[in-house]
C-alpha cells in the first residue's frame, strides 16, 4: 500500500511568541522532521497542508504574516506538494483528494497540528474516504482544553509508526 505523509498545518502562530502557541509544538516538530527524512529517502509523497485566514486582523493564520507561515525547520522546499485550506478538514473544498489519487497514495501517515481539530477532521475525513489512516499521536500538538471552567491538560496516546 503506498503511503504518503500529510503534515497538518505546521505553521509559525503555534511556536512560542505566535498568536495560538501549542503545548510542545517543538516535541512535535521532531517527531515530524523525522517522518519528512523517512518519506523523503523513500521517495514517498509528502503533502504539506497551509491553514490561512484571509480576514483581517484574523485570530491567528492571517494571510501574507509570518505567523501564517509553515515552520522553518520543516523539510519543504519549492518542488513541495502545499495545499491551502480554509477549514479544519484538510479534504474540504481543496483539492487535496484529487491530489492523493494522482500521487497513487492508499494510505495517509497523518501528523500536524492542532491534534484535536484540523489532525481530528482530516483524519476522519480520510478514513472516510478509504485512504487508511495512521495517526502519529507523538508527532502532533495541541492545547490544553478548557470544558466548563475546568482546565483539561494536554493528554497523548501514543501510537507507533515502523519505520524500515
Amino acid at each position: 500500500m503506498k503511503q504518503g505523509l500529510l503534515v497538518i498545518d505546521v505553521q509559525n502562530d503555534y511556536f512560542a511568541k505566535g498568536k495560538m502557541e501549542l503545548v510542545q509544538p517543538e516535541a512535535a516538530l521532531k517527531k515530524i522532521n523525522q517522518l519528512e527524512i523517512h518519506f523523503l529517502k523513500h521517495k514517498l509523497p509528502i503533502i504539506y497542508i497551509q491553514h490561512i485566514n484571509h480576514k483581517k486582523s484574523a485570530a491567528f493564520f492571517e494571510a501574507n504574516t509570518t505567523g501564517a507561515a509553515l515552520h522553518p525547520d520543516l523539510k519543504n522546499d519549492s518542488s513541495s506538494i502545499l495545499i491551502e485550506k480554509h477549514f479544519p478538514n484538510s479534504f474540504y473544498r481543496t483539492n487535496l483528494e484529487t491530489e492523493l489519487h494522482k500521487l497513487g497514495v492508499e494510505q495517509l501517515v497523518i501528523c500536524g497540528m492542532m491534534t484535536h481539530m484540523c489532525v481530528d477532521s482530516t483524519t476522519r475525513a480520510s478514513t472516510e474516504l478509504q485512504f487508511h489512516p495512521l495517526l502519529i499521536s507523538d508527532a502532533t500538538a495541541t492545547k490544553d482544553l478548557t470544558i466548563n471552567k475546568k482546565i483539561y491538560p494536554l493528554k497523548t496516546f501514543k501510537m507507533h509508526f515502523l519505520l524500515h
